[in-house]
């Protein structure tokens, strides 16, 4: 059974190999894409499948099982009371900047385009569940050692980071927001594609807002000017798929383990498709640059606009992760980073005052 699942992504494999040693699908780092890669980039970042052994992924096939799997789940078709709010925050401030993807490229620093850091203070090339899990962390929750990673954004050769802690949402993807579970230790995906045309961009179904500044919303790359304000920053939000397969942590691809859901036939609401029925929370990244006015030698490290993807590591502390899941998502709240919903002081917060759980 375990040959038959790999078949097709053995192919991708093969095909992506071949694509690389003939320099196809390789990112366009400038405007002129025959031009010279600008300073701070990096053309190696492909999305490449995972080609090399790691420390969780010991024979470098690409595939995480899961330990336990989960089985015998079925996509909830459930319509439960409607709350308008199922969801926390996990705000994170940035820790560093390195051309190093641990999902993408275990164990081979150097090799991706910079990317900017959060949450876990040592997220390197060589990081693994062992050693994110229970780390240092910038995130507000002490237990939420989780990385979390997109690529540098540039304005001319000037990097620039976000200040202070970014929104990262925990929500309900599915209409029965009382379905979704907490994250398996360990599990990891990449939003989104380095390689991605515009259109693609645009089409994708974690697509929000696009790139907005002032009063424009909806861009697929960047606005050529924002108000020259102190108040304006250069924002974007962008939503993971949050439907697993139950089997895999991670899969060559990085993404084919996960799945966004899909419309009940008949209805409006959203459940997990048969194919991966686990539903999981739905990350919603919320990231401010501080950056404005003239943007035309705005870039990322990976490309235009539309090459914005980012990646994810769960490294939560699992019993904090399932109090909070069980608490905002499964309760129907809008919780704060301490598991607290102000429009319900009554239903109280999961973690102390030091963001702790008690």
């Amino acid at each position: 059974m375990r040959w038959r699942s790999k078949q097709l992504p053995a192919l991708l494999l093969g095909s992506a190999l071949v694509a690389s040693v003939l320099g196809i699908g390789t990112v366009a780092t400038a405007a002129d894409p025959g031009g010279p890669a600008p300073a701070g980039s990096h053309a190696g970042h492909t999305m490449a499948v995972s080609t090399q052994a790691s420390g969780d992924d010991p024979d470098g096939d690409g595939y995480i099982p899961a330990v336990p799997q989960v089985t015998g789940v079925t996509p909830s078709t459930a319509t439960p009371s409607p709350r308008y709010f199922h969801e926390f925050q996990a705000n994170c401030s940035v820790t560093h900047t390195a051309p190093d993807d641990p999902i993408v490229y275990p164990g081979q620093p150097g090799k991706s385009h910079d990317h900017t850091f959060m949450g876990n203070t040592t997220t390197h090339a060589g990081s693994t569940t062992g050693s994110l899990h229970g780390g240092r962390t910038t995130c507000k929750a002490p237990a939420d050692a989780s990385a979390y990673w997109m690529p540098s954004l540039y304005n001319g050769d000037k990097k620039i980071l976000p200040v202070g802690p970014q929104v990262i949402y925990y929500k309900a993807g599915v209409t029965d927001y009382t379905s979704v579970r907490p994250f398996p230790k360990g599990l990891r995906f990449v939003v989104g594609d380095p390689t991605q045309s515009a259109d693609a961009f645009r089409r994708h179904r974690g697509f929000v807002e696009g790139w907005e500044c002032g009063d424009s919303f909806f861009n697929v790359d960047f606005p050529t000017n924002c108000p020259s304000r102190p108040d304006v920053q250069l924002n974007i939000r962008f939503q993971a798929p949050s439907c697993w397969d139950g089997k895999y942590l991670d899969t060559p691809d990085h993404k084919t383990h996960m799945a966004y859901p899909v419309v009940k036939p008949g209805t409006n609401d959203n459940m997990c498709p048969a194919s991966h029925p686990v539903a999981l929370p739905m990350i919603e990244f919320k990231m401010a640059f501080p950056v404005n006015g003239d943007m035309s030698q705005v870039r990322l490290a990976s490309g235009r606009g539309h090459s914005f993807h980012y990646d994810f590591f769960n490294a939560w502390e699992e019993r904090t992760l399932k109090a909070m899941v069980d608490h905002c998502i499964v309760g129907g709240l809008q919780c704060d980073p301490r598991g607290y919903d102000e429009n319900h002081p009554e239903r109280g917060a999961v973690l102390n005052a030091d963001y702790r759980l008690p």
